[in-house]
């Protein structure tokens, strides 16, 4: 297997302290939502489609996707907000075949609750502005950020992510949300990715009277040649998109965007985001250690162990290595430039060296959340959703924040 899928499925068995807080585990993926982030959030149970295996809209293993529906009420009673599990990915029958048999590849193995905290939090004082709204967690089992159709018979494999996204719409559209006066798509990591690459189908759904946007937090996975010279991102999201990979993913992505280029260069969000028509906001901070772990600094490309300090612990790297990463913050803040040029977009880069904040409650909204311009992110994404503020903040270079949760790990693999 890959050491990609193995990231994705097995990092969890790391021991991480954020923030200097206690060290927390989640036993398949590191960066976990609920793992002592402080919140009271409700826990809500999962929901499996029913009519989806009729449409053949099955996660890896052919059982049947499912999500987590907490009803809104008073204000928020028919306000949605749509939240795209992440996870990483697989690209070939290997690393499949080992994610089907995670939480990631079958309903068989998810929670069968799950704890709604940050931006999916039942309690006004942990999520001032969505508290109220009904608010869902689509569960990730397909592998392909809700891309691709196809199938492998021998090895028990379906890569039907596509089919997923809209019978999970279709059954969500039913339950009410067709009667939603505004709904937020949203999603950490791979669902980030999965944000932006449905952001416009999302809100093709409603009519033109209800009010649309979508969140991409930790989705800019940066098209950035590694520290061996490599493009591993590339040749991986390659995988998942071409002509021939089992999932197919290219046949899914926006048009506006495989219309000028190949379709790996469209699994990259940087080359969708300047096409969405739909109001977006990206999350994202400069340094991202899912990326500096896997595919800035990975241990393959890192045959001599250099960046091994740096790459658990921010505050190990070097004056050199430092640089080398003020130039993966450089390309980000490139990648998103005309992005922020637009009125109706947001954008919060904090210059942390972390992965997903609008899910943790320690860095959505507590009293040391991390802050741009006197603002927590709950603030900044609030006051761009309603039109409140204007919401592009930029952080200076690192080390420049004190507000930051750096996450650290104890640990190689």
């Amino acid at each position: 297997m890959g050491s990609w899928a193995l990231a994705a499925l097995v990092l969890g068995f790391l021991v991480v302290a954020v923030h200097g807080s206690e060290p927390w585990l989640n036993q398949t993926q590191v960066y976990s939502t609920n793992a002592n982030s402080g919140s009271n959030g409700v826990f809500v149970g999962i929901t499996l489609i029913q009519s989806a295996a009729a449409k053949g809209a099955v996660c890896l293993d052919g059982s049947l996707p499912g999500y987590h529906l907490h009803r809104g009420f008073g204000s928020g009673a028919n306000s949605w907000l749509v939240n795209l599990e992440g996870g990483g990915w697989c690209n070939d029958v290997k690393s499949c075949v080992f994610r089907k048999s995670s939480r990631r590849g079958s309903s068989n193995h998810m929670e069968s609750q799950l704890q709604f905290t940050g931006i999916m939090s039942n309690r006004p004082e942990e999520n001032p502005d969505f508290y109220n709204w009904n608010r869902v967690k689509v569960r990730y089992c397909d592998g392909g950020s809700f891309t691709g159709d196809g199938a492998d018979a021998s090895a028990g494999l379906y890569f039907r992510g596509q089919r997923i996204w809209q019978a999970a719409m279709d059954d969500l559209m039913a339950q009410g949300m067709r009667y939603a006066n505004q709904a937020l798509l949203s999603g950490c990591s791979a669902g980030g990715v999965s944000t932006i690459l449905h952001c416009d189908e999302f809100s093709g759904l409603f009519s033109g009277s209800t009010k649309v946007k979508c969140l991409a937090d930790a989705g800019m996975f940066l098209d950035f040649v590694d520290v061996s010279g490599q493009r591993e991102m590339r040749d991986f999201f390659n995988g998942i998109v071409s002509a021939t990979a089992h999932h197919g993913s290219g046949r899914s992505l926006p048009r506006s965007c495989t219309s000028r280029m190949d379709k790996t260069s469209c699994f990259f969000p940087q080359n969708v985001v300047p096409n969405i028509q739909t109001p977006t906001f990206i999350l994202n901070t400069a340094y991202d250690v899912w990326q500096l772990q896997q595919s800035v600094a990975p241990k393959r490309a890192d045959p001599q162990g250099l960046w091994r300090g740096c790459r658990m612990n921010h505050a190990s790297c070097n004056s050199n290595q430092l640089q080398f990463l003020q130039g993966f913050r450089n390309q980000m803040l490139d990648a998103v430039r005309g992005f922020s040029g637009a009125r109706q977009n947001g954008l919060f880069i904090n210059s942390c060296f972390a992965h997903c904040q609008s899910e943790r409650q320690d860095t959505w909204y507590a009293r040391d959340s991390p802050r741009l311009g006197n603002k927590r992110i709950a603030e900044a994404v609030g006051d761009w959703f309603f039109d409140r503020a204007d919401a592009k903040y930029t952080d200076c270079a690192y080390p420049c924040d004190g507000t930051c949760h750096h996450l650290t790990f104890r640990g190689d693999y």
